[in-house]
């Protein structure tokens, strides 16, 4: 996985501020996605994360700035699950097929299109959840449900709103892996998330956010005390375990931090 790219950009953001109504959520964010990054954006609830991913989806205009995308850019958007309404009447293979909305002639789906949804199911490993309904998933399953709906559209770029969120280490592992998978085969990939061990730390490109963008660079750059403090708003240590960097709290407790400042 590459660090903070160099690959042909994908999408340029000049001194863009953005928000809803009369509040303004981000100012001045200058930052560019290329197609060989996988980047973590990271801050606190209401720091501006989802509205960054807004941004780059095209579905928030900016009120100031400039954004400029490539031209016939193929992006796929994987929302929180905690959005998602599980009661809707649906299997995982209709919900999948739902992506499939451009260039569609019939109201129903195509034996190719069918052989398509399992061949992502398949390369996400839930092909045997094809005709199961939605709300009967794990939280696991239905990330990879999610994915593969987002993986139908064959992305260039693939963003995810918290694709960790309320799931068990176990599974979170398991997403990781996947998404790093998924970088591998050529798909840059953007997500927000506010899990700083679990996630950030392994991430290999991030972007702290609060309001602003307080740093860009590699989790090594980043993952710092002085920059945590200005995106998190409280002291923060980091402490090297098994050459990973993992972040301490120091409102926990101020004995572990003695001596790794």
């Amino acid at each position: 996985m590459t660090g903070t790219g160099v690959g042909p950009t994908l999408i340029d953001l000049e001194h863009v501020s953005a928000g809803y109504d009369h509040s303004i959520v981000l100012s001045d964010v200058t930052l560019t996605v290329r197609e060989d990054q996988f980047t973590g954006i990271v801050g606190p609830s209401g720091a501006g994360k989802t509205t960054l991913l807004r941004l780059l989806l095209g579905t928030l205009k900016p009120r100031s700035g400039t954004i400029t995308t490539a031209p016939d850019l193929r992006i796929a958007y994987v929302p929180q699950l905690e959005t998602v309404n599980w009661n809707f009447p649906i299997t995982v293979e209709e919900c999948v097929l739902m992506s499939r909305t451009q260039g569609r002639r019939l109201p129903w789906a195509s034996a190719a299109e069918k052989r398509e949804v399992a061949r992502v199911l398949e390369r996400l490993g839930i092909s045997e959840l094809a005709e199961r309904h939605i709300r009967s998933l794990s939280g696991g399953q239905q990330q990879r449900m999610f994915l593969a709906r987002a993986l139908l559209r064959n992305p260039q770029l693939l963003l995810l709103d918290e694709p960790t969120s309320g799931v068990d280490v176990s599974t979170r592992h398991d997403v990781l892996h996947l998404l790093a998978d998924l970088h591998e085969d050529g798909v840059a990939i953007v997500l927000t998330t506010h899990d700083l061990n679990g996630m950030a730390t392994h991430l290999p490109h991030l972007v702290c956010v609060n309001h602003r963008i307080v740093a860009d660079g590699t989790a090594a750059e980043v993952i710092r005390p002085e920059v945590l403090e200005q995106t998190f708003g409280a002291r923060m240590d980091v402490l090297e375990h098994l050459g990973i960097r993992v972040v301490v709290d120091e409102a926990r407790d101020p004995r572990i931090n003695e001596g790794v400042r």
